[in-house]
């Protein structure tokens, strides 16, 4: 099955997220109950290492945190950009959780990203970038009663790919210790 960790945001946050959207042509925003903070992509898991997977992230014990979103952004590049983003402000706990999530990966042999920790909230992907329209979207402010991300916990999701597009489910959620 195809996994994810992640943290969930709360409908606030992703109401408030979902109207950033602007009418770029070529963009594919992403649902509004499917935004999320990616801590770690597994990509394909066999069933029978799920069950370790579960055990290895419920020994993380983590205090609860808060982190602020910055500024929207896009990958690779403004050139030819191919995902939009809102990005989280730089927050040691936060780069913390992720990095303890890795290492449960790794202890249960499964792949994990070479690529640094970049906290992100992917709003769109686009197939055919225009530099000239994504400016526009760039150069917004985000809106400035967007609360704080309170993280409380983390969650083990299956990603599911469907005629409609991917479905994320739940498996197992992870509470964070609140101070």
């Amino acid at each position: 099955m195809r996994l994810f960790v992640a943290i969930e945001l709360p409908p606030e946050i992703k109401h408030t997220l979902w109207m950033l959207r602007s009418d770029l042509p070529g963009a594919r925003w992403v649902p509004r109950e499917q935004m999320h903070l990616t801590l770690a992509f597994l990509g394909e898991v066999e069933d029978e290492a799920v069950g370790v997977l579960r055990a290895e992230l419920a020994r993380i014990h983590f205090h609860a945190f808060k982190v602020s979103f910055t500024s929207t952004g896009c990958f690779p590049g403004r050139q030819r950009p191919r995902v939009l983003w809102v990005g989280l402000a730089p927050q040691p706990r936060l780069t913390e959780l992720a990095a303890l999530v890795r290492e449960a990966l790794l202890r249960c042999n499964l792949p994990v990203e070479e690529r640094l920790f970049s906290p992100h909230i992917t709003l769109a992907r686009l197939k055919a970038p225009a530099a000239r329209e994504v400016g526009v979207f760039l150069e917004q402010s985000l809106p400035p009663h967007l609360p704080m991300l309170v993280v409380q916990e983390f969650i083990l999701f299956q990603s599911r790919l469907t005629p409609r597009g991917a479905e994320h489910l739940p498996l197992q959620s992870f509470p964070l210790t609140v101070e």
